[in-house]
């Protein structure tokens, strides 16, 4: 990668093997990473609406005294990227419309969508965070009952 004197990428150097495609290759070579790009000559601008979890806490309402359910808002629950460069095949794309965006998860054409102003919405991440958070939490109890366990054992 070339980088101007800011630190920005402006040149990308690679070779292109299309015996590897789709990550494997015939001789035995093990591919270490897919680039997947889109020219920007050739690319189509629109809007990227980024929808996550609504609320911060998988049970809203578990709140403090004299709150409710919006304490728990997630303020970050939408992210807006109002300038994306996409595939020119999604030119035409029509409201209501499904397409997987690759390894960003699929989205749905919004239905405010103009062929003059492409909106895409997520619809579903390809990650799912709250299973981590959910296996980490379980994790935890896990350990502290195990720990307690022990504890009460020795007593």
């Amino acid at each position: 990668m070339i980088k101007d004197a800011a630190g920005n990428a402006i040149e990308l150097r690679c070779t292109y093997d299309p015996a590897t495609k789709g990550g494997d290759a015939p001789d035995g070579r093990k591919v270490k990473a897919t680039l997947h790009w889109v020219s920007a000559a050739h690319a189509v601008r629109a809007e990227v609406r980024l929808y996550d979890q609504l609320f911060a806490k998988p049970n809203p309402d578990d709140v403090e005294p004299g709150q409710d359910f919006t304490a728990n808002l997630n303020p970050n629950s939408l992210e807006v990227l109002p300038v994306c460069y996409l595939e020119p095949s999604l030119a035409n794309a029509q409201p209501g419309e499904i397409v997987q965006f690759e390894r960003q998860g699929y989205f749905c054409v919004d239905s405010d969508s103009t062929p003059d102003k492409l909106v895409f919405n997520r619809t579903a991440g390809l990650k799912d965070t709250w299973a981590k958070v959910q296996q980490k939490v379980s994790t935890i109890r896990k350990a502290i009952q195990t720990s307690e366990t022990r504890r009460s054992s020795r007593l």
